[in-house]
């Protein structure tokens, strides 16, 4: 017998907005007419259910054709901007990520190839690009000057943080006569992005505004994941490995590993399953306590002496409430973090110091190695749809909304719900389980 949920959460408005009326044939509507809503495709007057579950579904209690669900990416049959007369710029916000420069070659291609856009135009190192005091000229891009580009990490376009006047930068979309932004990047950059649409539409203009979230903590919800983290987890269970490695190689050796994960460990649990080579995993979504019989400190010492040997990987966000760090703010808003990477070490040494047990700890940090590595297979193919999608839905004149991946299938998101909280690792879900199972840690340190 299910057991049905009382009530729904309320969910999310869905609603994509529009610049107007799509009135001029696609050039894509060819590919359309003989297509239909089946397992590998949604029809653009078909709706991705938000629930997945019968108990989800029940609970809403409202008739099927009322079920909350977003609109699906892809070519629509009628286009809402002339591709003759449209001009499209492409702008890179925020820290480095595998597959940027898949995303902005695939852009390229897409509107060149397939919409015949006549010119598509680079802003350099991200929202400082549209600000004339910063002096940052802008780029042509063209299918000859992308072709080679996914090869390499980090953003041919350069990248920046912080806010800039949505004023100054729309002006620098009148004067460029841009009339489609593509923003690529995390939460703060599609609040900017949120900021230069309710700008564009107190002028009154006709520039649609479309975001490819890029988050390599992949906190970005309604999204299943973003582009890059398949690369980033891959990348970061080669350093479990190494520690794992320098671990068994002392006696009673501890290999501590430090993965990017500010407020989601979704990095710090996909490669520890990666290599099943992980004692302990520390997320922020966990909290834990260092001292007592059961707490991690305590716990590393029993295994070491069991097994010889141990490895702990820990998200950059964990355990900041033993700190006690006075948290300023970056560029973009972030609460700067206190390094828990090198207090743990110097806790773990303390704790096996009193015991009387001399033991060596390898501490290994690969963050900035694995943010600007090339994307994986994977993730370029990845970022080939989505790149693909965001260019359909820009030139069907949908603004103020983001491309991405639910349920299997692409959607269109609003920026509004794309930022509207924080995707993280639920305790009590089944991504969290598999790690305890694999590492064999309690479910809390205390």
């Amino acid at each position: 017998m299910v057991n049905l949920p009382r009530t729904a959460p309320a969910p999310p408005d869905l609603t994509i907005a529009t610049l107007g009326p799509a009135r001029i044939a696609s050039p894509l509507a060819e590919l359309l007419d003989n297509s239909r809503t089946s397992e590998h495709y949604v029809d653009e007057d078909d709706r991705v259910l938000l629930d997945d579950t019968l108990a989800g579904i029940t609970a809403r209690d409202v008739p099927a054709g009322e079920l909350p669900g977003m609109e699906p990416c892809g070519p629509r049959r009628r286009i809402f901007f002339d591709p003759a007369k449209t001009r499209a710029a492409v702008v890179t916000c925020g820290g480095l990520c595998p597959g940027l420069n898949d995303v902005i070659a695939g852009l390229v291609r897409t509107l060149t190839y397939h919409y015949r856009v006549r010119r598509v135009i680079g802003i350099r190192n991200g929202y400082q690009g549209f600000v004339p005091s910063y002096g940052h000229d802008v780029v042509d891009l063209t299918p000859e000057s992308v072709r080679d580009i996914a090869t390499d990490g980090g953003t041919v376009l350069g990248t920046s943080r912080g806010h800039q006047d949505p004023d100054e930068i729309v002006d620098c979309l009148e004067r460029l006569h841009v009339n489609v932004l593509f923003v690529v990047g995390g939460d703060g950059s599609m609040r900017g992005a949120m900021r230069i649409a309710a700008t564009v539409a107190e002028r009154g203009l006709m520039i649609a505004v479309v975001g490819i979230p890029k988050t390599i903590d992949n906190d970005i919800p309604y999204i299943d994941q973003s582009f890059g983290f398949q690369t980033a987890f891959s990348h970061a269970s080669d350093a479990i490995r190494a520690a794992r490695v320098e671990a068994t190689s002392t006696a009673n050796g501890i290999g501590l590993v430090k993965l990017m994960g500010r407020h989601s460990g979704f990095i710090a649990c996909y490669a520890a399953l990666a290599r099943s080579g992980a004692d302990v995993v520390l997320i922020p979504e966990v909290p834990f306590g260092l001292d007592g019989d059961g707490g991690l400190l305590a716990h590393l010492r029993r295994r070491v002496l069991e097994r010889g040997h141990a490895v702990v990987v820990v998200a950059e966000g964990a355990g900041q409430e033993l700190l006690g760090h006075e948290a300023d703010a970056d560029a973009s808003g972030n609460a700067k973090l206190g390094d828990i990477g090198p207090y743990l070490r110097r806790r773990i040494g303390d704790h096996f110091s009193d015991a009387g047990i001399e033991t060596s700890i390898r501490y290994i940090d690969p963050s900035y190695a694995i943010r600007s590595v090339p994307a994986n297979p994977y993730d370029s193919v990845y970022c080939v749809r989505l790149s693909q999608a965001a260019v359909h839905a820009a030139m069907s004149g949908r603004t103020e909304m983001v491309v991405g991946r639910y349920r299997r299938r692409f959607v269109h998101v609003p920026m509004a719900a794309a930022v509207s909280r924080r995707n993280q690792v639920d305790p009590h879900g089944d991504l969290w389980m598999a790690v305890l199972e694999s590492t064999g840690q309690p479910v809390h340190f205390t």
